[in-house]
């Protein structure tokens, strides 16, 4: 009987190691097409979606696909022709375009993306929704909201956060005056008010923040951001920090207690010698999370890294 259980125990652990399953460790041993900046990461029946900024000098935002949540592969970019409207607010947009933000909500996807032109809060955050990633049929649904040289915010980075209560918000910005954040129509997905500022650094454009990412768990809303400046290879000094709140609107304080408006901010992941400067993190479900990295063994390459996301004993999120 003995030996009966260890040969059940056994094949127990060989069909959860060859099952694939991503959740089966807590940093996921991903394979393929890895290349990817500013990912936003969904699951569509057994299909799972990297949405990241589209690659330098191209057109588009990037698409990464797994159908077992480990090898990945790329599937042709979002935008492959601008839109031509986009050129009545940024009339030197990046022929890529920047952060999407991909959710389900309320029976669509919905995809928040940015067109800016790079250094300048010149810039705007449009929309995208679809009934199923898989058809490859997007609707545009037109600009959400824009900046200029006369504002205090760039609206790039937006990331779609649904509160307590079902209501959805959206989170954006970088450097300048920080993180805002306003609320959404439901059936339009578009801003109905105020902006409220929710996380800013001394001096921004010496101690960046961007990037926000906001999740509901357990009567808190936690805010990550990444501090610091990406997009320069094993350069970069980019790093994961959060706070949390029992307000959407804030004050997010970090574990020592001080507010984000305030320079506050608990790092979660500043990397190692061979991941450099992880940021642009997107947490999904509660339970996973997902950044870029510049791999310092490959050539400074940017690559997605996940993981399972764990909380501890006091609610904050670690890996």
């Amino acid at each position: 009987m003995k030996h009966v259980k260890k040969w059940s125990l056994l094949l127990v652990i060989v069909l959860l190691v060859s099952s694939g399953s991503p959740a089966s460790a807590a940093f996921w041993n991903v394979t393929g097409e890895r290349m990817i900046h500013d990912p936003s990461m969904i699951k569509e029946g057994s299909a799972w979606y990297v949405f990241g900024t589209g690659e330098a000098n191209k057109n588009g935002i990037r698409v990464l696909r797994s159908d077992n949540g480990t090898n990945w592969y790329a599937t042709p970019v979002i935008f492959p022709t601008p839109l031509a409207w986009w050129k009545n607010y940024v009339p030197n947009h990046e022929s890529n375009q920047w952060a999407p933000d991909i959710s389900y909500y309320n029976g669509r996807y919905w995809m928040y993306y940015s067109v800016s032109s790079f250094g300048t809060n010149t810039s705007l955050i449009g929309l995208l929704s679809t009934h199923s990633i898989s058809s490859g049929q997007w609707r545009d649904d037109g600009l959400v909201i824009r900046s200029t040289g006369s504002n205090n915010y760039n609206a790039i980075d937006g990331d779609l956060v649904i509160d307590a209560n079902g209501e959805p918000w959206l989170s954006f910005g970088s450097f300048w005056s920080g993180i805002k954040l306003t609320k959404l129509d439901r059936n339009t997905m578009k801003p109905t008010g105020s902006i409220y500022s929710i996380a800013s650094r001394p001096s921004t454009p010496n101690n960046p923040i961007e990037a926000p990412n906001i999740t509901y768990r357990n009567g808190y809303y936690y805010l990550f951001v990444s501090f610091d400046r990406c997009c320069q290879g094993v350069n970069s000094t980019y790093k994961i920090a959060y706070g949390r709140s029992k307000s959407i609107t804030g004050p997010y304080l970090d574990k020592n207690g001080v507010d984000m408006m305030k320079g506050g901010g608990t790092i979660l992941d500043a990397g190692n010698s061979q991941w450099k400067g992880p940021g642009h993190q997107d947490v999904y479900n509660n339970n996973i999370i997902i950044r870029h990295a510049y791999d310092a063994l490959n050539n400074g390459m940017p690559t997605m890294l996940i993981n399972d996301l764990y909380w501890d004993s006091q609610g904050w999120p670690t890996y």
